[in-house]
């Protein structure tokens, strides 16, 4: 166990950052972490046998927005508004908080023209830095987003967006619009391999956490708890209780499929282990040592150096097991990050 922010530092040469998914979604490669022993080497398609029947997948349905708005000021000069979250409660739609460039030059009363359907009024300048925007169409909003923006890319994918994205970056079950960036485990889902786990008795629920560019943010302080973690709304539908409950009872693991469904489902959890419905925000912070309530197994891609999902991994799978994975994810040529491979932390035998 670490609890230096240091200690979390993975030498990762470039080439190994993925720039494309897949060919297809369930051939990229997947690293088994058992709790003891040799790590195994497999590749999506092999979940469905590395899954027991009677087990739950918890999946987040959240949906990427095309959110990095494209347009003009009044003046005629490029513009950029790339929305974070929804306001507040997030009750009102056209709220948001976002960042934008040229940041100097575009003050409270600024407009920026998306395009016919859609502009950007500036509100305010935030302490953070970012702004408060209204987003102005006779569309519903969401649809004026969908049809007026492209696809937030993480920054270290060094290319310009490709039509492919807009389907790629994107799970096959997302429902529920609000995230900035995609929850990556689920990437590797299809269609089929859903119907295969189904057919399995493999059971599947769903939650909701809107994920925000927090997510790729360093931890830049020598002690996790100097950190100030981002904030993010989730969504615990009671039908997820009921299968969480349903599955704990019968013996089967909860498996999270990514850390985002880690942090709505521990964030819910009760001391008991019973989860509270509804939507709420979270904060949490998972480091080593940490008792998890709900979340049994985890499906997620390889993280950031120093960040704070491969604390959450570190967490679950055990400091030294952890880096010890990345360093042979390394050694093996996975490929790192959002549109790279994935790796399968076993639950505890304990």
């Amino acid at each position: 166990m670490s609890d230096k922010v240091s200690d979390y530092y993975y030498e990762l040469p470039r080439e190994l950052i993925a720039q494309r998914p897949a060919k297809r979604r369930d051939e990229a490669r997947l690293l088994v972490v058992p709790e003891v022993g040799q790590f195994g080497h497999h590749t999506i398609r092999d979940l469905v046998s590395l899954v027991s029947p009677g087990d739950l997948l918890v999946v987040n349905e959240s949906k990427v927005l095309p959110a990095r708005l494209n347009g003009q000021k009044t003046t005629g000069a490029q513009a950029e508004v790339l929305l974070l979250k929804r306001s507040g409660s997030g009750e009102d739609p056209a709220l948001w908080e976002a960042l934008v460039r040229p940041g100097r030059k575009l003050r409270a009363g600024h407009v920026v023209e998306i395009g016919t359907e859609l502009s950007v009024e500036i509100l305010e300048v935030l302490p953070s830095g970012n702004r408060l925007v209204r987003l102005k169409s006779d569309l519903d909003i969401e649809t004026a987003i969908e049809r007026n923006g492209s696809m937030p890319l993480p920054p270290y994918i060094d290319r310009e967006i490709e039509p492919f994205d807009r389907d790629r970056y994107q799970t096959v079950y997302a429902r529920t619009g609000g995230s900035v960036a995609a929850p990556t485990a689920g990437l590797h889902f299809t269609n089929d391999l859903l119907e295969e786990f189904e057919t399995k008795g493999i059971k599947r629920t769903a939650i909701t956490l809107h994920v925000g560019l927090g997510t790729f943010r360093p931890v830049n302080t020598e002690h996790p708890s100097g950190h100030s973690m981002h904030v993010e709304r989730y969504f615990i539908p009671d039908s997820a209780i009921e299968a969480v409950e349903r599955t704990k009872m019968d013996g089967g693991r909860v498996w999270a499929v990514g850390t985002t469904a880690v942090r709505a489902l521990e964030s819910a959890a009760r001391d008991d282990g019973s989860l509270r419905p509804g939507w709420s925000q979270t904060d949490l912070f998972i480091w080593p040592p940490y008792n998890f309530r709900v979340v049994d197994g985890l499906l997620t891609n390889f993280h950031l150096p120093r960040s704070t999902l491969i604390m959450l991994v570190a967490a679950l799978g055990g400091y030294d097991r952890t880096m010890a994975a990345y360093a042979e994810a390394v050694r093996e040529r996975y490929l790192f990050y959002s549109y790279g491979d994935a790796m399968l932390v076993m639950p505890s035998c304990g």
